[in-house]
């Protein structure tokens, strides 16, 4: 029979990662790098959920052979195209009868397998502990178009450890975020993807994380990290308005006018009417800039706004002038120098009339 693993060992252990679930459970969510590899399709998972509801166990058990035992052929072709060393990790919802009978029939075509005890929920579980596991942090903010997100990833050229908050929601965080990126995780994927990285970080050293509302798009920040960031020391990068807009240019100048329409659209109570009126006429005549200069200006005030809520400053370096390269070589000696726990602590939540 398949031998059951903790979470722990099932997840460093060897071999692909198997999820036999449906796929519209994969999609909601799954374990990063896992691969898709359903017993049942969407439908016949319904059909024998049903089969369950209304006449029984048996029934529902005796109907779910009679769907996967014509595909077990299939199955076992599938597994040995992904594990040609006979290895692997499955798992279901629960680790029940799913990834038991998968297991079962693979383990009968020669493969060695091992099942994750108390399945996805299980691995849940492990996401919300990890969240919660507390880990020194640094917080990058910035006004709109001051190239943060291109410092983390030099950053992490650098060697640092950085949570790409924006990257894993694909999404940057305000109106325009979604322009030109691949449509969002779930929430629960996200949360997923960001458990991922922030157990393989090294401990005692910091994480950089730029200064985000609770929401990047649609994906919610988990309350477990976000209570973390909350209390993190911060810093804040500053560059000339001119620079600011030739990095916004340069972001969403290939982005559609339709899209960028909408954005503003999206925007307009607290933009105001005329001046949405005005930047998006600046964007359908193809003058981009002139159209991010009213946006700015309008964020910038927001953005200080919230920042004058706070009960502490948060210290400012100007990086005016320097490359996303460069801004990460200096704040990444000043890091080294003045360690993370020098720096001011101050909060870090940003309002979401003060995104980008």
């Amino acid at each position: 029979m398949p031998k059951p693993l903790d979470i722990d060992d099932f997840l460093q252990g060897s071999g692909p990662i198997l999820d036999v679930r449906s796929p519209g459970e994969f999609q909601q969510g799954h374990i990063p790098g896992a691969i898709s590899f359903p017993l049942f399709t969407d439908a016949e998972r319904a059909q024998v959920g049903t089969c369950y509801k209304q006449v029984g166990r048996e029934s529902a058990v005796e109907l779910g052979f009679d769907i996967a035992g014509p595909k077990c052929g299939e199955f076992v072709r599938a597994a040995k195209a992904l594990a040609p060393e006979r290895h692997l990790r499955i798992h279901c919802w629960r680790g029940g009868m799913r990834s038991g009978g998968m297991g079962w029939i693979l383990e009968l075509a020669g493969f060695t397998v091992h099942l994750l005890d108390g399945g996805y929920k299980a691995y849940r579980r492990w996401v919300r502990e990890t969240l919660a596991t507390p880990k020194p942090i640094v917080i990058l903010g910035g006004m709109t178009g001051s190239g943060k997100t291109q410092i983390l990833q030099e950053l992490a050229v650098l060697g640092e450890s950085v949570l790409d908050l924006e990257g894993l929601a694909n999404h940057r965080g305000s109106s325009f975020g979604a322009l030109l990126l691949p449509p969002q995780p779930s929430t629960e994927h996200y949360e997923n993807l960001l458990a991922d990285q922030w157990a393989k970080f090294p401990s005692g050293r910091p994480i950089w994380l730029e200064a985000e509302s609770r929401r990047v798009g649609t994906c919610r920040i988990p309350d477990e990290l976000f209570a973390q960031m909350d209390a993190a020391p911060a810093v804040e990068v500053v560059r000339s308005v001119d620079e600011r807009l030739d990095l916004l240019v340069e972001i969403y100048g290939e982005a559609s006018t339709e899209g960028l329409v909408q954005a503003t659209e999206r925007i307009r109570k607290r933009l105001g009417g005329d001046r949405t009126q005005t930047a998006i006429h600046h964007i359908q005549s193809g003058n981009l800039r002139e159209a991010c200069a009213i946006i700015l200006d309008y964020y910038d005030r927001a953005y200080r706004h919230d920042l004058e809520r706070r009960p502490r400053d948060i210290p400012q370096i100007d990086i005016s002038g320097l490359t996303p390269a460069a801004s990460a070589h200096y704040l990444h000696l000043i890091e080294k120098i003045s360690h993370v726990d020098t720096l001011v602590d101050a909060p870090s939540e940003v309002s979401e009339e003060a995104k980008p």
